[in-house]
């Protein structure tokens, strides 16, 4: 069997499974065994054990748990709300601040939990109602939620950049580092996006900042000391990395005993919190192993069978200069993310696009930051982004799937605006990392 015949076989599979709801990892590991029998014979049973081997054993991995569980405590203590209140009380009395307190704390949030979904979840659950409790737009209120939830993958620490690393044999510190700019720039387009949108249109946001104004002194200094400790936490967890003083594994564990010793100092730690934490980061991880295991066994076997001959004989068809073809590959991300989440999509795509890209001559860690970028906008594009649906579980009853279509529309202009610069100007992202970190 060819290759091309085989990719079409695999993709037809793939899309047949998805359509029948078959878990992610069985559907992609069985499909992979399945069609490997049949053109390897026994032979494939040998991928299983081998893939176990080079995922399963890596030291990086054990950060995702990790990172899981320090989201999953910062939650569920009531972090997020202190974080989100001093934010708002930092900002004052300007028209939309609300909105840009949320975007920049379900950024933290996002952050913190580490995939899309949690992180819009999360923050869609503390942020959505005060937002339209003191009358902000629907839209405006469902748009910064879904822009800064999503953030979350692009600032460090992220679990879809750690995959990345992982199956790709790239530094998790640069990659972290890499990330900041962009990430800044796409924080700072949002936030004038609102402002600008605001002072245009009134309607959108009301000049009243709400209960933040009435507290007392007492009550603004516990705030600020909340939301200052919070952000402590997160900067510490990156600043271990960049530093050197850890690992992002070790960092991983930093963040644990932080999130845990803040929970204590605010009062907010409880049996039952710690509990649920713990059972429902056992349950993620678990879920996020599978996919991970049926992942590499689908790539692996795919990537055995001559994918990446035949990706750059086609390409070579084309006649595609060398960004063309790092376009190209955009494009089938920017697609599969309609169908498929974000950890899939590196999982899928790292280990089959990354050698491509360094034999054209790019770095891989430019390429993983635009990857990253890429997956942000692709699960939040109307009309199958599955990020959309996660918004919708959680919004009010009156909310639509087209209030959502509109209200993202904009934010995924401008970061569709972010990624086209650092596709073209490669500095954007290597500046940070060459610079702290050395040439790499």
């Amino acid at each position: 069997m060819s290759i091309e015949v085989l990719t079409l076989l695999l993709l037809a599979c793939i899309l047949v499974s998805f359509a029948l709801g078959a878990p992610v990892g069985l559907a992609l590991g069985g499909i992979a065994m399945a069609v490997g029998y049949m053109t390897w014979g026994e032979g494939i049973f040998t991928l299983i054990p081998t893939t176990i081997e080079s995922n399963f054993f890596s030291f990086i991995l054990l950060a995702i748990p990790l990172y899981i569980y320090m989201g999953q405590l910062l939650t569920r203590s009531g972090i997020g709300d202190a974080m989100f209140n001093a934010s708002q009380m930092l900002i004052g009395r300007i028209r939309g601040s609300l909105a840009i307190s949320v975007i920049g704390v379900c950024s933290m949030i996002g952050a913190m939990v580490g995939i899309i979904g949690a992180g819009i979840m999360t923050s869609g659950s503390i942020a959505l109602k005060p937002m339209l409790d003191r009358g902000y737009d629907k839209r405006l209120a469902l748009g910064v939620i879904m822009a800064g939830g999503g953030l979350g993958i692009l600032i460090p620490p992220s679990i879809p950049m750690i995959m990345y690393s992982a199956t790709t044999q790239n530094s998790v510190g640069r990659m972290f580092i890499a990330a900041i700019v962009p990430a800044l720039i796409s924080i700072t387009l949002l936030v004038a996006y609102v402002v600008i949108s605001c002072k245009m249109n009134p309607e959108k946001a009301p000049l009243d900042t709400g209960d933040e104004r009435q507290m007392s002194k007492p009550e603004k200094l516990r705030t600020a000391r909340d939301g200052f400790f919070s952000l402590l936490l997160i900067v510490a967890v990156l600043g271990s990395i960049i530093t050197g003083i850890a690992t992002p594994t070790e960092s991983g564990a930093i963040g644990v005993v932080g999130a845990i010793l803040l929970a204590v100092l605010f009062k907010r730690f409880r049996f039952r919190m710690f509990q649920s934490a713990g059972f429902e980061t056992a349950l993620l991880v678990s879920a996020s192993m599978w996919i991970i295991l049926g992942a590499s066994v689908f790539s692996n076997f795919h990537m055995l069978s001559g994918v990446q001959n035949m990706v750059a004989q086609f390409t070579q068809d084309l006649g595609l200069p060398p960004i063309g073809v790092i376009i190209l590959m955009q494009v089938i991300m920017l697609l599969l993310g309609f169908i498929i989440d974000e950890l899939i999509i590196v999982l899928m795509c790292a280990p089959l696009f990354a050698p491509i890209v360094v034999s054209l001559g790019y770095d891989p860690i430019w390429f993983g930051i635009l990857m990253i970028l890429n997956i942000e906008i692709a699960v939040q594009t109307p009309p199958y982004g599955f990020a959309l649906f996660y918004l919708k579980g959680i919004a009010p009853p009156g909310v639509t799937m087209m209030d959502i279509y509109k209200s993202i529309t904009p934010f995924i202009l401008l970061k569709l605006l972010v990624l086209i610069i650092c596709m073209l100007f490669p500095e954007v992202v290597l500046w940070l990392p060459n610079m702290i970190m050395g040439e790499g």
